[in-house]
């Protein structure tokens, strides 16, 4: 196994899915890879769009699956075949509703939290050791069904929220290649955009 780092954005490709709330993951990679100057390019070997270059002093995979949310570890899992990576060097970026919105949260393992995309990660790597970075999007207005809440494009009051939160997810995911997690979460895992 190398020492490059995958860093995978969740979301559902599609124009009509680009700015609702399950796409927290593709937006904030996308961010990452626009703050480092690197093209995310359709991949030959895995069914998504990815771009490889340096973060701090690793080396670093972005990665967009062009699958659906719920088949996300087929393509989680053929990218750490194809770059040789380990698990434990993976960090999935995916929206969580059950934090309220521009709450970070990042964890070094875990279970799916009720994510269908962690869910298919874990059963295609056999292993729930890998980092996570969950980005808020909660609360669920009492009266909306959770599918059509997280498929909803943001709010007016979200969207001009939405480049600092993204500004701090990304930078989340530069501290995650490069320092201790401990440290990264201790920052980090406070931030609440108000």
């Amino acid at each position: 196994m190398s020492d490059k780092r995958l860093i995978v954005g969740l979301g559902n490709p599609g124009s009509e899915y680009e700015w609702t709330r399950h796409n927290m993951g593709f937006l904030t990679v996308t961010r990452l890879a626009q703050d480092l100057g690197l093209r995310l390019r359709k991949s030959t070997s895995v069914k998504g769009i990815w771009a490889e270059g340096r973060l701090e002093n690793s080396e670093v995979v972005l990665l967009l699956p062009h699958s659906f949310m719920n088949n996300s570890g087929m393509v989680v899992k053929q990218a750490v075949t194809a770059k040789k990576i380990d698990p434990e060097n993976v960090l999935i970026v995916c929206d969580d509703f059950s934090l309220a919105f521009g709450q970070i949260r990042l964890r070094e393992q875990g279970s799916d939290g009720g994510h269908n995309g962690l869910t298919s990660i874990i059963e295609q790597l056999g292993t729930k050791k890998f980092s996570r970075l969950r980005l808020g999007i909660g609360p669920i207005p009492p009266h909306k069904n959770t599918v059509d809440f997280v498929l909803e494009d943001f709010r007016l009051d979200e969207k001009r929220k939405l480049p600092d939160f993204l500004t701090a997810a990304a930078d989340c995911c530069r501290a995650w290649t490069s320092e201790l997690l401990s440290t990264v979460m201790s920052r980090y895992n406070q931030k609440l955009l108000t």
